[in-house]
């Protein structure tokens, strides 16, 4: 499970929540100066290289 958020998202403690009690494997991603939002359409922000990594790992 790859959980993904914003460093200043409100709703980060509900992902590190998710995260904490998620099985393996799993993987936090904490995105620098993005917001909950910022992470829906700020392209820049997106870590696209993580996603693709990630589910070329575990998707098989």
């Amino acid at each position: 499970m790859l959980f993904i958020a914003g460093e200043q998202a409100h709703s980060r403690e509900f992902s590190e929540e998710a995260y904490r009690l998620a099985g393996q494997p799993k993987e936090l991603v904490i995105i620098p100066g993005a917001g909950h939002v910022d992470l829906y359409d700020r392209v820049d922000l997106i870590p696209f290289a993580k996603l693709t990594s990630f589910f070329q790992t575990h998707l098989k």
